[in-house]
């Protein structure tokens, strides 16, 4: 059956529908943003048809009597919020199965929110999920998101939530079968300067087909997010809670696919990075970042639209390398250090070949910006960072920092930063590697030239192989 993503169906016309559907039945615990969810489903009529139970353990004490204490006592987290749907839909089964379960589909909405404080000082956010059934007395799934609330006002914020969880619970028992339309329904009816979702994760026997590493990438390619993460297990991440007070070392590149080289700047960059002295090399996490752009710059066709498939094929072998991926709209370095600068304060550092420092020094890639380079700038070097760079070849001549010569008017900024430890050079690469092309590898890759192996780790060359990457030219085992 054909789906069709209705735009026009406002936040009541769907809370009313679900309402009428006789099947649909569940609770609501909401803690930290008001009610406004359940209380939709309350205005649109018939909701004696839908609602079991609402509820709301704002105290503590209370809350940890029906959830459970959590570590930390963190209260607006995934655990909480997991903890809330396994208690809430279990409850549905215990009480309520025997009685209706042969003609219900049941479900138990959650949400945990930190909305804006009186005095405004916080920065509003929150967990929210729904565990449900498709089939009376079937297996449940899950649908989690994390969600970031940017209206200054918090009511605006109240609001927004209650939109939010209409929009969830609609798409999850009407669009479920088309993961693409689910994910760009539930900012129906919601501005993207309201809400920012930077985490989704679909579970359960109904969405096994989905990867959800693919769902982190739309939502970055939707504008739902600025970026999404996922750890070397493939599973989605939320960015604040694998990376708050943390120090962060990232490493950008397109990775089609990851060689030796970026295996060289990632290690040596790090062995450099956890010897700064305000580096506590315990508390650091490794990023490895593709942006939007990198994802399009394929075959070189810059206009290329996403493949799907060769996103997958390499983060695939990032993932199979142990790395923590970031996937991100930042084209500039500047709005990925402003990024990750809300998330800690800690030190970072940036690795990158030569050829990007020579991009960041062009003045032509900020003309946009009403105060030019220097508004970049003080946005990427103001905060606790440090650049790492690693060193090119030409024409027989090794290119570092100390051989960079930067536009005539930047020359004093640039011995400043030299000067002040904000950008330092590389050292103790291994210099076998200046002479690998990453286009011509790939070419090699494609052509099944002899030899192309040398120039990628073991595992890498494997996956090639066995699963035709990259062009490779190989019979796929069935």
């Amino acid at each position: 059956m054909s789906v069709i993503h209705n735009k026009d169906l406002g936040t009541k016309q769907k809370a009313l529908a679900i309402n009428l559907d006789p099947k649909i039945y569940g609770s609501f615990a909401e803690i930290g943003a008001g009610q406004d969810v359940a209380a939709n489903f309350f205005k649109a009529g018939a909701s004696s048809g839908t609602i079991a139970k609402t509820m709301s353990a704002y105290d503590m004490t209370f809350s940890d009597a029906i959830y459970g204490a959590q570590k930390g006592r963190r209260y607006v987290s995934e655990a909480r919020l997991i903890a809330m749907l396994e208690k809430e839909y279990g409850l549905l089964i215990e009480r309520l199965a025997e009685n209706r379960g042969d003609q219900t589909t049941f479900f138990a909405f959650s949400d945990t929110m930190s909305a804006l404080n009186y005095h405004k000082t916080n920065e509003g956010h929150g967990w929210m999920g729904i565990r449900f059934q498709l089939e009376p007395g079937g297996a449940f799934n899950d649908v989690v998101i994390h969600v970031k609330l940017l209206d200054n006002d918090n009511v605006l914020q109240q609001s927004a939530v209650g939109t939010l969880g209409v929009n969830l619970i609609y798409a999850c028992f009407y669009y479920h079968t088309h993961p693409n339309i689910l994910l760009l329904s539930l900012m129906d009816n919601l501005s993207r300067d309201a809400i920012q979702i930077d985490m989704i994760r679909f579970e359960g026997p109904d969405f096994s087909k989905i990867d959800n590493r693919l769902m982190s990438l739309h939502l970055v390619k939707y504008g739902f997010s600025d970026a999404a993460l996922f750890g070397p297990d493939g599973k989605n991440m939320q960015p604040s809670e694998v990376l708050y007070k943390k120090h962060i070392v990232v490493v950008r590149g397109r990775f089609r696919p990851i060689i030796n080289v970026h295996l060289d700047m990632l290690s040596t960059g790090v062995k450099q990075f956890v010897q700064e002295p305000d580096v506590d090399k315990d508390n650091v996490v490794v990023i490895t970042e593709l942006t939007l752009q990198a994802l399009k710059e394929r075959d070189a066709d810059p206009t290329a639209e996403i493949d799907e498939k060769d996103f997958l094929d390499r983060v695939d072998i990032l993932c199979a390398l142990g790395q923590t991926v970031l996937i991100s709209d930042f084209h500039e370095y500047y709005k990925l250090v402003a990024y990750l600068s809300k998330i800690t304060k800690l030190k970072m550092g940036v690795v990158l070949g030569y050829p990007n420092l020579e991009y960041i020094f062009s003045e032509d890639h900020y003309r946009d910006l009403p105060g030019g380079i220097l508004e970049s700038f003080a946005t990427l070097f103001s905060r606790k960072v440090k650049l790492f760079i690693y060193p090119t070849l030409r024409n027989g001549i090794i290119y570092n920092c100390l051989r960079f010569n930067p536009p005539l008017l930047l020359v004093d900024l640039y011995r400043y930063l030299i000067a002040n430890n904000k950008i330092e050079d590389i050292r103790h690469y291994k210099e076998s590697n200046l002479q690998v092309d990453t286009d011509k590898v790939l070419q090699l890759i494609k052509e099944g030239a002899e030899g192309w192996e040398e120039y990628v780790p073991p595992e890498v060359a494997t996956m090639i192989k066995e699963r035709c990457l990259f062009g490779y030219a190989c019979v796929v085992k069935k």
